[in-house]
């Protein structure tokens, strides 16, 4: 577990599309899949520039990515807004949880989990004691191990009109 730089973007971009492909379809038709690997599956530069966004890797060979933002922004697919970048307030706002990926061959060995104790330990030191995500179906059961809540089941809506099902989550982690 380390954190990602710009020299991974191209390895996270590709396992981020892998995982997409190959895992969404159990969740998800042929449109929503390839429109998800287009709008959701792509690095934001802006959790590597933060220091926020986290790799796993086994034997020089990226397998599984997550991260958190101190940011405003709370998921990929929303496209871009005016104030994804506004800093949070720890105080009154719940940091967020952003692009969990895992590739499909390293599935449901703990990687996820790994990586959200990491994202959750760095949201607490810097004074967060909330955490939210937007959950696509099939992170949802790992979310909901791990401790998160579903706040709002919705309909995450895509930029080329495209939707899929997804869940708002929200979880504390006030000590």
């Amino acid at each position: 577990l380390r954190l990602a730089t710009s020299a991974d973007a191209g390895a996270i971009d590709a396992m981020m599309k892998v995982s997409i492909r190959d895992l969404f379809p159990a969740f998800y038709d042929v449109r929503q899949t390839a429109s998800s690997m287009v709008h959701i599956g792509h690095v934001d530069p802006m959790l590597i520039d933060d220091g926020t966004y986290f790799v796993i890797e086994e034997d020089g060979e990226l397998v599984a990515c997550d991260g958190w933002s101190r940011r405003y922004k709370l998921y990929t697919g929303s496209g871009s807004g005016a104030t994804d970048a506004r800093l949070l307030d720890p105080r009154t706002e719940a940091a967020r949880v952003r692009a969990m990926f895992v590739r499909p061959d390293r599935a449901r060995r703990g990687l996820g989990t790994l990586i959200l104790e990491a994202c959750e330990a760095a949201a607490r030191l810097e004074g967060f004691g909330t955490l939210a995500l937007m959950a696509t179906l099939p992170g949802l059961q790992l979310y909901e191990r791990y401790g998160f809540t579903t706040t709002r089941p919705t309909t995450i809506p895509l930029p080329d009109g495209v939707t899929i099902g997804g869940a708002e989550m929200h979880k504390s982690i006030e000590a």
